[in-house]
Formats: structure tokens, sequence, C-alpha cells
């Protein structure tokens, strides 16, 4: 089961939040305790620039054609046994019929490579990341239920620093049930009130332990859980102690209008619960599930999917996390990317100079997100880069939904982002038929100049979602 880390008012969490490893939002005494995670020796605990990575693990790509025998016999070489097969429908679809190996080895990860590595027979070997939050507690008595992330210069309550979301609303434009984001996070409380009805419900798998449109995924009624491998996405029952990140992103992208609590970018939206983040932070293999997914349901279904939403990070370079996104991207579905909280010192970091994955990867339907301040200044745990970075938006005691029928105020770049995944729906379905590339155009064309973003980022300012 996974912990609550984020809820407003628990100052022990809040200090676990500070210790926490990469981008300053998992427990990592969570992540140390539990053998499957446990770090066995320095190697095995971080990468050459202090990535963590599931212990004993490695994910191997072999040439297409290599006989069973032969891959054997590699594996033999550290002591290596088949975890699983990792070979989605979208991998399939793209001409992939070797997929991906989990594997599990008694040495160290980053040993176990290093003797595989550069085998004939072998594409790549990497480890199997360990993703966590970008998100860290705000002060517990920022509870007033502003919302200034969504207001705009003209709005009432106004502030110009805003996502301008108000005055998009004032002008008609209020978002689309037919336009589809999915949520990589996290799970989602989806009878939470204000999402009631925003979730994403199936109706190509009814419930009936059938997996009736042949996706691999049986009853994945509202989306699939990929930490748990199975069909429910909310974990937290009625005391709130789990998914309480995911239902703040889903809070901020869509929370649904109906004069009470909060209210999102969108009022009319759907969203898929991805859920690949647990107690322990999520692995690339279930991430690379999580995306291939999305891609999926597009191909297989015409599905509107406009945008995904990735508030995480950490580990390093991962190819075959890029090939999915690059799957993605082939399917005009947007990969929306936290830019980063930095490193332990809590304190933002150039991501031109040190890269962060995964919004450092150079794709073009990726959108890297930085946080700012309501007073407009470059959240100081946010992350930033020139040419690595694309823009930022509200992400600091931004106020949403949390588990169970709760409503918290986080801070993060985890919270821009789905600013901007919101923007890119709120986009989509006033400009329907628009190409993943023209929507991000939209974005950062319509972003406002910030001058503590000058120098920042790649437009220079902040999202603007009234001005498409």
């Amino acid at each position: 089961m996974k912990k609550n880390y984020f809820r407003v008012g628990k100052p022990a969490l809040a200090l676990a939040v500070v210790s926490a490893m990469f981008l300053t939002s998992c427990d990592k005494e969570s992540v140390l305790e539990d053998d499957a995670f446990a770090a066995t020796d320095e190697a095995q605990a971080k990468g050459a620039i202090g990535q963590q990575m599931v212990a004993n693990e490695v994910l191997v790509k072999f040439k297409a054609g290599t006989s069973n025998d032969v891959k054997a016999a590699v594996l033999t070489r550290i002591n290596g046994k088949v975890k699983e097969r990792i070979l989605t429908k979208t991998m399939e679809r793209f001409g992939d019929k070797e997929g991906l190996h989990l594997v599990y080895t008694p040495m160290a990860a980053l040993e176990a490579i290093g003797k595989i590595k550069g085998s004939a027979e072998i594409e790549y070997a990497e480890p199997n990341y360990i993703y966590t939050h970008n998100a860290t507690s705000s002060d517990p008595y920022f509870t007033n239920g502003s919302l200034w992330g969504m207001y705009g210069d003209a709005s009432s309550p106004a502030n110009q620093f805003g996502s301008q979301a108000a005055e998009a609303w004032a002008s008609g434009s209020t978002g689309s049930a037919s336009v589809v984001v999915g949520i990589i996070d996290e799970g989602i409380q989806y009878s939470h009130p204000d999402l009631q009805g925003q979730v994403w419900t199936n109706p190509y798998d009814p419930v009936d332990g059938v997996d009736n449109d042949g996706n691999g995924y049986v009853d994945d009624t509202h989306g699939w859980d990929f930490d748990g491998n199975d069909n429910e996405v909310y974990d937290g029952g009625n005391r709130g102690s789990l998914d309480d990140h995911g239902t703040h992103v889903a809070g901020t992208i869509g929370a649904k209008n109906d004069g009470a609590g909060v209210v999102g970018v969108n009022w009319n939206v759907a969203m898929i619960s991805c859920k690949f983040l647990g107690r322990r932070g999520g692995s690339t293999a279930n991430a690379i599930k999580a995306v291939d997914y999305l891609t999926d349901l597009k191909n297989r279904h015409g599905m509107n999917i406009v945008a995904s939403n990735n508030s995480w990070g950490g580990g390093g370079f991962s190819q075959a996390l890029y090939d999915a996104i690059e799957r993605a991207q082939a399917n005009d579905i947007l990969f929306v990317a936290a830019a980063g909280n930095g490193g332990s010192d809590g304190v933002g970091d150039d991501n031109d100079a040190v890269a962060s994955y995964p919004s450092n990867y150079t794709l073009d339907n990726i959108i890297a997100v930085a946080a700012i301040t309501s007073s407009g200044a470059k959240s100081s745990f946010s992350n930033y880069g020139a040419t690595t970075v694309d823009i930022g938006a509200p992400g600091s005691a931004i106020y949403s939904t949390t588990a169970f029928n709760s409503y918290s105020s986080y801070n993060g770049t985890s919270m821009a982002t789905p600013h901007v995944t919101g923007g890119v729906a709120l986009y989509a379905s006033s400009h329907p038929g628009s190409s993943a590339a023209a929507i991000k155009s939209a974005i950062m064309s319509s972003a406002v100049p910030t001058s503590s973003l000058s120098g920042k980022c790649v437009s220079g300012g902040r999202l603007n979602v009234s001005g498409f």
C-alpha cells in the first residue's frame, strides 16, 4: 500500500519530503525499507549522477531475431532471470516483435549492465530507474481557497500571473468532454465530489472479467494501475491515505464547476488514470506501459487523446522510455512534463547543464514546465533551462482536490504541469482536430513575457490560456 506524502498539516511527512532524493517528493525511508528497492551497495542505489534505480533489475532490449538459446546465454553472464517480457500493443503496432525483457540479477544493476553491454545480440541494456513526484507540501495554513493559478488580469479575483483561465471561461471557453488527457502519476479518486464525471469511464470494456476490447487489460474502467497491476486506480479508501498527488493533478486539469470546492482549467474534460507511482515511486518499466496504454487507446478506438500529464522525474536517460514517448509523438499525443524541483537542497537547477528526465528528452511532443509564484517570481525550487524548459506556470501554493474528498495546497513543478496540460485540453476543445504541433505552438506563442523567466526557458514567459 502507498503512503500519503503530501497532505497539508502533517509536518512529519513534510520533513520526509525535504529529505527525499532528487525531486524532493518521495519518502526515502519507505523506498529503502522495501527489499525490492533496497540499495545493496553504492552502485545499486545510484548511477553516475545520483539516479536511483530498482535494485537487481535491468531492462534488456535484444536485437530482432535473437534466438532464445542466445538470449539465455547472454543472461547467464549475469545470472539473470526474466521477470517479465514487456511487449505492449503499441510496440507491436510499431513493428516491434521483440519488446523488452525485465531481468532480475543478483548483481548490482550497473555491474550487470557492464557485463552485457556491447554484446552483439543486444540493442541496449539499462537500469530500471525509479521516478518520484515533483511536489512538496506547502504552508499548512494556506487553506483559504485561493485559486490564484486560475485567475487573470481582469478576472475577479484577479492575478496577472495566473494562467488566465478565468478570462478564457468568460469568453465561453470551458473545455469539452470529447477531449481526453491521460494522467500518468498516482491514481485518482474518481469519486471525489469535484471529479465525479470528469474521469473517463471505458465504454469499450464493461466490467465482466473479460478483456472485451483486446488491449491486454481486463475491465480497465477508469484506466489502469500499472504499479499494482490491477484495474483499481484509486487505493485511498475513505481515509484518503493514498493517491493524493494524482488527485491533486486531476483537480487542476479538470475539477468541475459545481459551486463547491475548487475548479480546474477545464470545466469539461475526460481524464484517464494511468497509475504507475506507488509509495516506492514508479519504475521505467511501468512508465513505458502507461505511455503505450494511452497510445494504444488512441489507435484502437480513435479517441481524442491530446496529451499526457507527467508530474514526475528521476533517473537517467532511458532509451526505452524515449522510444515510448516517441511512439506517442507519432500518434499526435503531447507529453507535458515537470521540469523538476532541484536536487536535495530544494533549489532549482539548470536543466541545460544537468539533464532532468523525462522533461529533457529531445522530442517535439514534449512541453517542459517550470513553476512560478503568485507574484511572478520563478519558484525557488523550480528547475529552469534556456533551451530545455519551455514555459512557466503557477506552481506555488496551488489549491486542488486530494483524497479522500479533501482539498490541499501543494508546491511543485508537479502543480505547474497540469496547468499547462489543462491549457492543452482547453485549446483542443476550441480548435478541434488540431495537431500536437499546432497545440504546442499555440501554448508557446501565447506565453506572456515574464522577467523571472527571461533566459530561463524557451518562451521566456508564463502560461496564458486566454491568448489562444
